[in-house]
């Protein structure tokens, strides 16, 4: 039995990590999400998920391209490296305290679907990313909304 997949939507700076970088590497584990509810959006992640990659900290700020979740219920490996940026002394092998996913690349868009294009389609309701102040960088987005930003953007 094969589930219906779910859509996310996930920020990264494209300085960090780009959907160029993506593009070359084509899968990556997605480390270093250290918000306890972009945690779980990433832990209720399955194989076969989609997820749109948005840039963020950059001008404009956009949803750039597409992923697939190859790989689920990962622990984080970077909680456990002190010389990485997203050690956490908490968390320890036998408790770790934060779980991420492997995407792989799917596409690239065309035309990047903007912050200022997307508030004009959708409210905060509808898409959390429009949010005024909305930091989270892992966000569901419900599927009828997904089909809308595929449309928009391929065009």
């Amino acid at each position: 039995m094969t589930h219906e997949p779910h859509y996310w939507l996930t920020k990264s700076e494209p300085s960090d990590y780009s959907i160029e970088d993506l593009q070359r590497d084509r899968t990556e584990i997605w480390d270093g999400v250290r918000n306890y509810q972009a945690r779980n959006f990433l832990r209720a992640m399955q194989i076969g998920d989609y997820a749109f990659f948005y840039h963020s900290n950059v001008k404009p700020p956009a949803i750039v391209g597409l992923m697939r979740v190859v790989e689920a219920g990962i622990i984080d490996p970077s909680q456990f490296d002190s010389g990485d940026a997203h050690y956490d002394p908490k968390a320890t092998p036998e408790k770790p305290r934060w779980f991420t996913v492997r995407f792989e690349f799917v596409e690239k868009f065309p035309q990047p679907l903007t912050l200022e294009r997307l508030k004009v389609l959708f409210t905060p309701a509808e898409l959390w990313v429009v949010k005024q102040g909305n930091r989270l960088s892992v966000m569901p987005v419900e599927t009828p909304i997904a089909t809308q930003l595929l449309t928009e953007a391929r065009g």
